[in-house]
């Protein structure tokens, strides 16, 4: 049945569909907000164990996308010219490789899962040099825009943590990923909660205009 004839044979108004469906996001996003905050407390109790399954993941990636681009390219090489088709083949066999040593060192035991972890630390360092170098020259190039303080703050900050990864030394590389993905965790969670919270006042001041309405409506 559908959700409006439902709604009629029940008898339920406009305003308390909108009330109940307000009520079911609203639920689904703190506790979405909730497991985010949970998880980034435990990523930042235990940054070791969260950069292993970062690295994990990661290499999970890499096989699927080596996967899903070799069949993607095998379905489509018929309407792909030679020199696309041989790049989209390359790009993929890359991935697959990529992620089949990766998987191979974090199963050939913890110096090689170290060495592993430690290498896209490093990786993650260059990206945060480079992407704070750019956030911090397009703010500058930008200073007549309200706001560019804030571009410039985030670069400068970016570019100090790319800084700091790439001057540790392998050891406390161990931990970067994990801390890093932690306090990643508990931002979405705190924005998640946050939304929530807002959202619950703006869907209660929607739902009371729309019943007042529904109220002066003449029968």
């Amino acid at each position: 049945m559908a959700p409006e004839l439902r709604d009629l044979v029940s008898g339920a108004s406009p305003a308390g569909r909108l009330a109940r469906d307000n009520s079911a996001l609203r639920t689904f996003t703190f506790a979405e907000g909730v497991v985010m905050l949970v998880l980034g407390v435990l990523a930042l109790i235990f940054p070791v164990l969260a950069s292993v399954w970062v690295t994990a993941m990661v290499a999970i990636g890499f096989l699927v996308s080596g996967i899903v681009g070799w069949v993607n390219t095998l379905a489509r090489t018929a309407r792909l010219s030679t020199a696309i088709s041989f790049w989209r083949f390359t790009v993929s066999t890359l991935f697959l490789v990529a992620g089949l040593w990766m998987v191979r060192q974090l199963a050939s035991g913890p110096e090689r899962v170290a060495s592993q972890v430690a290498s896209l630390a490093l990786a993650i360092g260059v990206v945060f040099l480079i992407e704070g170098a750019v956030a911090t020259v397009v703010a500058l190039s930008h200073r007549q825009i309200n706001g560019w303080g804030w571009g410039l703050t985030n670069g400068v900050v970016t570019l100090v943590l790319g800084l700091m990864i790439l001057t540790m030394k392998s050891l406390s590389l161990l931990w970067v990923l994990g801390t890093l993905v932690g306090i990643s965790f508990l931002f979405s969670g705190l924005d998640l909660l946050t939304f929530s919270a807002s959202f619950h006042a703006v869907s209660n001041d929607r739902s009371a205009s729309a019943g007042s309405q529904d109220r002066s409506d003449p029968a």
